[in-house]
């Protein structure tokens, strides 16, 4: 018999995995309304609707415990998971918290990681409500279970994206991409060095920004509030570039993006010019910033302006136009997804 060849994971990448694993799944009850393909899966409760959400951190992959605070990755794993019940336009309400520790790891660190979630955690809002722990071979691993609840008619998809709704994120992209890029250069650079002094000085921003992400509920908050619900909606984790055609995919659209208007912080341009990174890169394929990505009607202009504390920077067009990048000088660029899988 002709023996079948084995497919390497890496032949098809991160969304290519999750597609091939979930498209075989079927639903055998009424009460699910949204499985894989969203941020969150989505459960019929009557009137409201329950989010659920899992996001896991793999040490050596998403983490490097010799240089990011234990307190610090507790908060970030609570933001991350968080985050995506957001980007469905839900209230996030509880967390479950599932742990891998191995031998290295002491009760004092997972008291200081536990004092990061908590602490996050009443940022936010939210109550940890239990979870399970393992043993690991292999460093530590956490896994975030987020719930979340919302009204049917409040929940945004990614798929309800229309040709001339307006592209919005948060805030500036490409910091937390930067800040990475400056912990690992530090950790190169005094590797064998008795009582390091790592140089951080004039980049505390970027450092925030990787080691810990702010959620973003009081932008939710200030949309309701305006009367202005998105049409789509996704969480900046994987790159603008990624996650765009993410959302342009699942809304079968094009869009055109303007490079003059993505928002760049001026330590990002400074530490990635010294580093000889393209900030733009960073900008658009760097993930880890963890804002919103998320569409409007254009009627809406004039009040999401008003706001100031959103950022638009393109259009959602046909889908035979394709997903453009266009330069200052009017070049329009295919946009491909570039982002870094975990």
């Amino acid at each position: 018999m002709e023996k079948k060849s084995a497919t390497e994971i890496s032949t098809l990448g991160e969304f290519g995995l999750i597609e091939r694993l979930t498209s075989r799944l079927a639903r055998r009850n009424t009460s699910t309304i949204m499985g894989a393909g969203d941020d969150a899966a989505i459960v019929d409760l009557g009137e409201e609707v329950m989010l659920i959400s899992t996001d896991m951190m793999t040490e050596g992959i998403d983490f490097d415990l010799s240089y990011f605070p234990l307190k610090h990755l507790g908060y970030k794993a609570i933001v991350r998971g968080v985050n995506d019940i957001l980007a469905m336009n839900a209230r996030p309400e509880q967390v479950v918290v599932a742990l891998g520790i191995s031998a290295k790891i002491t009760v004092e660190a997972l008291d200081a990681l536990y004092e990061g979630m908590e602490f996050a955690s009443g940022e936010l809002g939210v109550d940890i409500v239990g979870g399970d722990t393992t043993a690991s071979m292999n460093g530590l691993v956490i896994t975030i279970t987020a719930i979340g609840r919302a009204k049917k008619g409040d929940v945004v998809y990614r798929s309800g994206a229309k040709e001339h709704d307006l592209i919005c994120i948060t805030s500036n992209l490409g910091a937390a991409y930067m800040g990475l890029h400056l912990l690992e250069r530090e950790k190169r650079v005094l590797k064998g060095v008795d009582n390091p002094e790592p140089q951080f000085e004039g980049y505390g921003y970027l450092l925030e920004r990787y080691l810990k992400p702010r959620a973003k509920a009081n932008i939710l908050d200030a949309l309701r509030s305006e009367g202005i619900r998105p049409t789509s909606m996704i969480d900046l984790s994987d790159g603008l570039a990624s996650d765009l055609r993410q959302i342009c995919r699942a809304s079968e659209c094009g869009a055109r993006i303007y490079l003059e208007r993505i928002p760049i912080a001026r330590q990002t341009t400074q530490l990635a010019e010294e580093m000889h990174i393209d900030p733009v890169i960073a900008a658009l394929n760097g993930g880890e910033d963890h804002e919103l990505l998320f569409t409007v009607p254009l009627e809406m202009q004039e009040k999401v302006v008003q706001l100031g504390l959103i950022d638009i920077i393109g259009h959602i067009t046909r889908p035979e136009a394709g997903v453009i990048l266009v330069t200052p000088d009017g070049e329009g660029i295919a946009l491909k997804a570039q982002a870094f899988d975990r």
